[in-house]
């Protein structure tokens, strides 16, 4: 039977939407009406053979950017809301963004707000996203709002594309050594156990401790696969867990290099999407909500939370931020100083511009000092283990001496 996706808003005003396994879309328009409910939309949702790693393609940031900024062009240019919408599911090259799009256009067709429409679909537009666009619906200036969408966005992308190019140089370096120690434990290491078969002389102890990880590996090697695949699925169930996410998150803030980048990308992730939603007209306390959920650290969605409660029982933004230790003094001292002014978005707007530099600069330090590390390990651990094999050969060289 098909299951039928609605909207029905209640005698009260109050908009539910759920499902419902009815034979047809009258029938499900009857039920409703039957439960003193009036029908807003209704349709049928698609049936899908689902296969991991086999989806849908995926909605990049990319495309809501662009997404976003013809938005704000034709709703600037005076076009209608759900005209707008019509040419952007059609030109729209993703299907799962077009497919997305013409869901979002049947609901506003039904007397739903854009807002509400895009809340049905996090997977594609973000909280951030839709509370916006619902702010700037209310305020009547929503091309403005999309404008500052997309620049969030596009800002928030070229973040993220730094600190994950500052992780690729040493997961690349990490891989190379791995592939090499293993290779060479694998099959170079067996030739030279079966030449040193032949020697009638004890072998070094370096030599000894090599062979004996090429045996271990060549017997166990399932045994050690294994244990890597238990360790991964126990940490990732670990990590899932609130007191472990929480655990490593603080960990992760503490670590000499890394951390430091990871606060820095956190302070201006947390500052930037703030001011972007306070200066759009979203209030403070859902503000503070939707940045601890986009916040990507447990330690900093805590310390927001506390300020939000702050807030809430009538007391600053700054002082619990300052309290956790987790965001540098200048940028409590500077939220302070918003908020005292009444100008606390442009001060955010202001202090993540600033971190912006800093994390770019985080990164250069991070390469720097990654590169030469990862060559003196990548030596030294493949160049230990070919002298090790080397040193019994120098050995019946000098007795032959």
């Amino acid at each position: 039977m098909p299951v039928w996706s609605y909207s029905a808003r209640t005698v009260s005003g109050e908009i539910k939407r759920a499902e419902h396994d009815a034979a047809s879309r009258d029938e499900v328009i009857a039920h409703l009406r039957s439960q003193r409910l009036i029908p807003m939309s209704v349709r049928e949702k698609p049936k899908r053979i689902t296969i991991p790693g086999f989806g849908g393609p995926k909605v990049k940031t990319r495309d809501i950017v662009i997404l976003t900024r013809q938005f704000a062009t034709m709703i600037n240019a005076g076009l209608p809301l759900v005209q707008a919408i019509d040419i952007l599911a059609k030109q729209s090259d993703n299907k799962t963004l077009q497919s997305t799009l013409q869901d979002v256009l049947h609901d506003v067709e039904s007397g739903n707000t854009l807002a509400d429409a895009m809340r049905d679909h996090t997977k594609v537009f973000s909280p951030l996203y839709v509370n916006m666009v619902a702010a700037g619906e209310v305020g009547g200036i929503l091309d403005t709002i999309l404008v500052r969408l997309a620049v969030f966005l596009e800002k928030a992308e070229a973040l993220s594309r730094k600190v994950k190019g500052a992780m690729i140089y040493p997961a690349v370096i990490s891989v190379v050594a791995l592939t090499a120690i293993v290779v060479l434990l694998l099959f170079v290491i067996p030739t030279f156990q079966q030449m040193f078969a032949s020697f009638d002389q004890a072998l070094p102890l370096p030599t000894r401790i090599v062979i004996v990880a090429s045996d271990t590996l060549q017997s166990y090697w399932w045994a050690m696969g294994g244990a890597i695949a238990a360790f991964a699925f126990l940490f990732k169930r670990w990590i899932a867990t609130s007191s472990g996410r929480l655990i490593f998150d603080r960990i992760l803030l503490r670590l000499p290099i890394f951390g430091n980048l990871a606060r820095k990308s956190a302070v201006a992730r947390f500052t930037r999407t703030l001011g972007t939603l306070l200066s759009s007209g979203v209030t403070i306390l859902d503000g503070l909500e939707i940045t601890a959920r986009t916040a990507g650290n447990r330690v900093i969605h805590d310390a927001i939370m506390a300020s939000r409660n702050s807030i809430a029982g009538g007391e600053s933004i700054s002082e619990p931020l300052r309290v956790s230790g987790v965001f540098p003094p200048m940028v409590t001292q500077m939220i302070n100083v918003g908020e005292e002014t009444g100008d606390l978005d442009g001060m955010l707007t202001k202090i993540a511009e600033f971190y912006d530099d800093e994390v770019d600069t985080a990164v250069e330090s991070l390469l720097k000092a990654m590169e030469p590390l990862m060559i003196v390990v990548l030596g030294t651990v493949v160049g230990g283990m070919i002298v090790a094999m080397y040193l019994p050969i120098f050995g019946i060289i000098n007795t032959m001496q």
